[in-house]
């Protein structure tokens, strides 16, 4: 029998290349990461769509929470609120929508539920007043529908006027008011981190129904925070082989409960001072020493305080100057005054 004995070529293409088999095995490990985070489509048509989560109710922010431990009033305050805009004018980056606004659109309906959290209110329908009329027409006319085939009728109330009418809206919003960064490598194995700040301001105001006058006007302020982790790592596993893996992981406050919280905080300072002016009372006067009561009226204490201001070393100068020159001017003035008395 004949023994085939292979060639120095043929022995080259026999043995396995085990560079291009690591690589190989790389490239499918990747494309299977891939695909274990690709959603995909469900495999029947009529099949629902899965959900990370069920729905759940929007959270309570602080100052919601405060609104719901406010003491009782002696009578509650009929409001109406029209509108609550957002006269910003600021639109998200262009990355993420150049036609989307930055802040959300249904301020009015964050303020309703706030003063209908309170306790303090009485929240009328007024931004869907136009709908609420058609309907009462429709009542209307089937009550005398009724009555003309002698059938029982159901009696429609009047509607309920306020006595105030809080106006406002969102008004500033101010992108990356703070940014910075920070981040370090050792061995290959590297943390980087990021964050922005943005301030969303809003501004409330009752205004009385009877006189038109403004009771009150506050405005209010909230920070909304976004940070970035991004750890890396890399390292040369041979002399030719490179493995390099990141992750990132970015946490954004939602621009939605920033500005509930801002009318939160709103209201609840709105009807803190109305109590303090005695434009409406409490049930008890003596709950004007509860803690929410009093930790609001700190807190507006500690923002209203007016700091000196240190003028810097030009400013001085020129007050100096300023001063110097009004002595000449005096002065002067005295001197032609004397010299005109002497003439006579």
């Amino acid at each position: 029998m004949q023994t085939l004995t292979p060639t120095p070529a043929q022995f080259q293409y026999a043995v396995p290349n085990w560079r291009i088999f690591r690589l190989c095995t790389g490239a499918l490990a990747t494309l299977a990461l891939t695909a274990c985070a690709t959603p995909w489509a469900p495999l029947h048509p009529h099949t629902p769509a899965g959900v990370s989560s069920p729905a759940q109710l929007t959270p309570v922010t602080p100052s919601g929470l405060d609104l719901t431990k406010l003491p009782p009033p002696r009578t509650k305050i009929v409001a109406a609120v029209y509108s609550f805009r957002d006269v910003t004018g600021q639109y998200k980056s262009t990355p993420n929508s150049a036609f989307s606004t930055a802040v959300t659109q249904g301020g009015a309906s964050m303020l309703v539920k706030a003063l209908k959290s309170s306790g303090w209110y009485i929240p009328v329908e007024r931004e869907g007043l136009q709908s609420l009329l058609t309907e009462r027409r429709v009542l209307r006319a089937v009550a005398e529908s009724d009555a003309k085939q002698r059938k029982p009728t159901l009696g429609i109330e009047n509607l309920v006027p306020a006595s105030i009418v809080l106006e406002g809206g969102v008004i500033g919003y101010d992108s990356n008011i703070l940014t910075g960064g920070l981040g370090a490598t050792f061995l290959g194995i590297g943390l980087t981190t990021q964050y922005s700040v943005d301030q969303v301001t809003v501004n409330l105001r009752a205004v009385s129904v009877q006189t038109g006058e403004v009771l009150d006007s506050v405005s209010t302020t909230k920070t909304i925070y976004s940070y970035e982790l991004h750890p890396s790592y890399f390292r040369f596993v041979n002399f030719t082989d490179l493995l390099q893996a990141e992750g990132g992981y970015t946490r954004n406050e939602p621009a939605q409960l920033a500005v509930k919280e801002a009318i939160d905080a709103a209201v609840m300072s709105l009807t803190i001072q109305g109590i303090s002016n005695h434009q409406w009372q409490l049930k008890d006067p003596s709950d004007w020493n509860s803690a929410v009561i009093q930790r609001y009226l700190t807190n507006e204490k500690d923002q209203t305080v007016l700091t000196p201001i240190s003028l810097t070393s030009t400013d001085a100068q020129a007050e100096a100057a300023d001063t110097t020159q009004r002595k000449n001017w005096d002065f002067e003035s005295e001197g032609n005054q004397s010299n005109v008395s002497g003439s006579k």
